[in-house]
């Protein structure tokens, strides 16, 4: 007798391997058709923390799921969404809490498994056998991108060397994730560490600190200098917002500020702008969750009549912020720069990018949606859980859009003739 075979549900995710703001497609055949399934993603951090997402599928008449053609029904994510199962990831049940998903070891992927599971589950994915399994590598840099650390004239940073040039200032500490992306993308960036470097007080980090990088950046046989832009988040911002409208040594071809204001001017050095900040810790909120929510202190600061004067800024500026960030007054900040830029004849140069009810945390696509975590104030030394803001699909929205015009700005800019 010849029987009919038995065929096994098949997953196909492609690419393999890519960079992380490349989009991926997940096809899983020979189900059953109506049969109900559930596609899971898991990764384990940097920090040895385990994240999940997943959705509800149900196949189609030809027993196919299909992630940029089918809904997902219910779990982390709805809708059709691919890659909802990176950007809804979420520590697993019983990990520790306020965690933050940041890559430290840009030279490993982030290793995603796939797995699609029988039925509509919600948990217990550990205990069950899934029906078909994909690996995928998610990468920061892609081949032929240098890495180069920098310590000179006692600057910290890193530099990865590509085509065009930037100086990237984040959050604070050695942060290389962006850098390496936008590296991959064609720009040479040096990631500034700026938080008191371990042979360094903070009470010498001013605007000679960043001037100095500047040049080094500047000065480099394989960087272009006459195209050169400046990145910021957060106080990375702040700091950014200050160097372009007062310094004589940096004179960018343009600059993006992620998620910050212009009311914390950095006139002098980084201790005395938090000093600052301490004594008015009183104005900080902590709401029912026990969650910090930090703009009321900078809407506070008796610095706002110093504030930075953008009116001087000579290059364009692109602004990107979420309103519902809860760390930085962003928001207000943009409105607040673009009528002074109106009043001193340099609106023009202004850009501003507003997202609906994305946070504060506005990283590169695909990343997962923090609205709290774990955070040490860097004025007090206290571990607090700061909320950031942001609801996960909007936010997830404003990630993906805000990269590709962050990226088609500098391309812009940096690729343009110098006049």
């Amino acid at each position: 007798m010849i029987g009919r075979s038995r065929t096994c549900p098949l997953l196909s995710v492609q690419p393999v391997r890519g960079l992380v703001d490349e989009k991926f497609q997940f096809v899983v055949t020979n189900l059953p058709p109506n049969q109900k399934v559930t596609l899971h993603s898991l990764h384990q951090s940097d920090d040895k923390d385990f994240w999940e997402a997943f959705g509800h599928y149900v196949s189609d008449e030809h027993g196919s799921v299909t992630g940029f053609k089918h809904e997902s029904l219910g779990g982390t994510y709805e809708g059709t969404e691919p890659m909802g199962l990176l950007w809804s990831m979420r520590p697993i049940p019983g990990s520790r809490h306020g965690l933050r998903l940041r890559k430290r070891d840009i030279f490993r992927p982030m290793e995603v498994c796939i797995s699609v599971y029988s039925g509509h589950l919600s948990q217990g994915f550990s205990q069950q056998t899934p029906l078909a399994t994909s690996v995928t590598e998610r990468w920061y840099v892609a081949p032929g991108v240098k890495r180069f650390n920098i310590r000179e004239k006692e600057i910290r940073g890193t530099l990865f060397l590509s085509i065009l040039t930037l100086i990237h200032i984040p959050r604070g500490g050695l942060v290389e994730y962006r850098s390496a992306l936008l590296a991959s993308h064609g720009f040479a960036s040096m990631a500034l560490e700026y938080l008191a470097p371990e042979d360094m007080r903070l009470e010498d980090t001013d605007a000679s600190y960043f001037e100095k990088a500047y040049q080094i950046l500047k000065n480099h046989p394989m960087v272009k200098k006459d195209h050169l832009a400046v990145l910021g988040l957060c106080l990375g911002s702040v700091i950014a917002l200050s160097m372009v409208s007062y310094s004589k040594v940096i004179k960018p071809q343009c600059c993006v500020c992620i998620s910050g204001s212009h009311l914390m001017p950095v006139d002098k050095s980084l201790s005395e702008l938090f000093e600052e900040m301490k004594n008015h810790a009183d104005k900080l909120y902590v709401n029912e969750n026990n969650q910090v929510i930090h703009r009321n202190l900078i809407l506070s600061l008796p610095c706002q009549s110093a504030k930075v004067d953008v009116g001087r800024i000579k290059c364009p500026l692109l602004l990107v912020n979420g309103d519902d960030d809860q760390t930085i007054p962003a928001v207000e900040s943009a409105e607040d720069m673009a009528m002074m830029m109106e009043k001193a004849g340099n609106r023009h140069l202004l850009e501003i990018l507003t997202y609906p009810d994305a946070g504060h945390l506005i990283e590169p696509p695909y990343s997962p949606h923090f609205r709290a975590t774990n955070f040490k104030l860097q004025w007090t030394k206290e571990r607090i859980v700061m909320l950031w803001g942001g609801q996960t699909k909007p936010h997830a929205y404003a990630q993906e859009d805000a990269w590709k015009k962050i990226l088609a700005f500098l391309w812009q800019h940096l690729s343009a003739p110098v006049t």
